[in-house]
């Protein structure tokens, strides 16, 4: 029966193509326009560590003087994890998490050895030696430095695969000098091809929060020891001398920490607030408030997906609303002006499940077409955002559940649409249409 109905729809596709036609085009612009914002939309809002992001934190402290008025609610939100040099250096060296980390971001000058080549600056960052192990950062060659290392402040770097291609044509170059910010660093890791997205270990440090990702990663302490400028501090003090930042009233570097579990976070936190009470007795500190979210906590709290992202998925969804709204009166048309047909089937016996059945298939085929016309209407409309100047632009690609997605939100959206028409065409009763025959 199934096949039988399918040639009917066919038939019944071919005698009113204009119809058709309609209906299928309203369904594709609203299934094209729903899976472009909501291709954009699951970009913006995944979750950048999906194996661990239960279990990584990010401490909040509040470090501003004594005669600030800005609620810790307004500052974590502006500031994320920002905190000064010092009280970062004393959570780390507590070692209270399995894993912990300090970074900041700057920007690398990178001179290639080859003479006659330019230099030119990539992304950096600096930090400790667990942060490639706490994010899951894996290695094409060697790895990344010791705690011996931050303290030592020995001149090593880990660099990303991309510029290790562009430098060393891709081998191994373990061992190799690179020159970073005039100085001379000796590569102990090359990354295979590590880009969170969100970037969400920048989001407080005033990087951009999408992209290919960093090119160098340098020891925090050999950083400062060469005068690496962060890209961003705060500082509370108009007087401030930033060429000494480790001492500076200013917050410029974050701490992430990754926790085993609840249990071990519900710790964390109270380690967090008797050290903040410890400091506020010595005076460093002068606000109680301390807080621990974990990683998609903090991208919530920070606002990394734009409301306008929301609000334009949710618009495509309206307007995919009034598409399946439309193509349920096209459908309903299209049944009424067959009612002489179906009263001659009911006649010969054809039942109402039958009938409704029929019609069930003709809109689940109406609505395969539109999936795939809204497949090509959501790749231009990513080829479209792709050429557009914002910092996620290059990442806009149609993905598997993407396109699993379409399809089944266009056959729903169809068999929605079909529900009226369908009930119309089971309802229509066989002698009248009989007797105006």
């Amino acid at each position: 029966m199934f096949a039988y109905y399918l040639d009917l729809a066919l038939r019944s596709f071919r005698r009113n193509r204009v119809l058709t036609a309609l209906m299928v085009l309203a369904l594709g612009l609203g299934i094209g326009a729903s899976i472009t914002t909501l291709t954009v939309l699951k970009l913006l809002s995944g979750d950048p560590l999906p194996q661990k992001s239960a279990r990584i934190f990010a401490p909040q402290i509040d470090p501003l003087p004594a005669d600030s008025q800005t609620p810790a609610a307004k500052l974590w939100h502006s500031w994320g994890n920002l905190m000064t040099y010092t009280d970062a250096m004393n959570l780390l060296r507590a070692r209270r998490a399995e894993r912990q980390a300090v970074m900041a971001l700057a920007d690398s000058k990178i001179t290639p050895q080859v003479p006659g080549r330019h230099p030119f600056f990539s992304d950096g960052v600096i930090t400790t030696s667990d942060f490639f192990t706490m994010f899951d950062a894996k290695f094409e060659y060697g790895s990344g430095w010791s705690a011996r290392d931050d303290e030592d402040r020995a001149h090593v770097v880990v660099v990303a695969g991309f510029l290790n291609d562009k430098l060393f044509g891709g081998k191994n170059s373990v061992g190799e000098l690179i020159r970073v910010n005039d100085h001379d660093y000796r590569i102990v890791g090359v990354l295979k091809p590590w880009a969170p997205q969100p970037r969400f270990y920048a989001v407080s440090l005033g990087g951009r929060g999408y992209g290919n990702g960093d090119a160098v990663f340098l020891p925090l302490q050999a950083a400062l020891a060469d005068k690496v400028n962060p890209q961003t501090v705060n500082c509370f003090d108009a007087n401030v001398d930033i060429n000494h930042l480790e001492t500076a009233p200013c917050a410029w570097v974050s701490l992430w920490v990754e926790l085993k579990d609840a249990a071990d976070a519900g710790a964390y936190q109270t380690f967090l607030s008797n050290y903040v009470a410890q400091q506020i007795s010595l005076g460093r500190l002068h606000y109680p408030q301390v807080a621990l979210p974990n990683l998609m906590e903090y991208l919530a709290q920070q606002q990394v997906v734009p409301e306008d992202a929301r609000l334009q998925t949710g618009l495509a969804f309206g307007f995919l609303l009034i598409c399946i709204v439309n193509t349920v009166g096209l459908l309903l048309a299209k049944c009424l002006r067959r009612s002489r047909e179906i009263g001659v089937r009911r006649a010969l016996g054809a039942t109402r499940r039958a009938i409704f059945a029929q019609f069930m298939i003709e809109s689940g085929m109406v609505g395969i077409a539109g999936g795939i016309l809204g497949l090509v209407f959501a790749e231009l409309g990513l080829w479209a955002v792709r050429h557009q100047p914002a910092q996620y632009a290059h990442l806009a690609h149609l993905d598997l559940s993407m396109f699993v997605a379409t399809f089944a939100i266009a056959l729903i959206a169809s068999l929605i649409a079909g529900l009226l028409p369908a009930w119309r065409a089971c309802v229509v009763a066989p002698a009248p249409q009989l007797k105006d025959a």
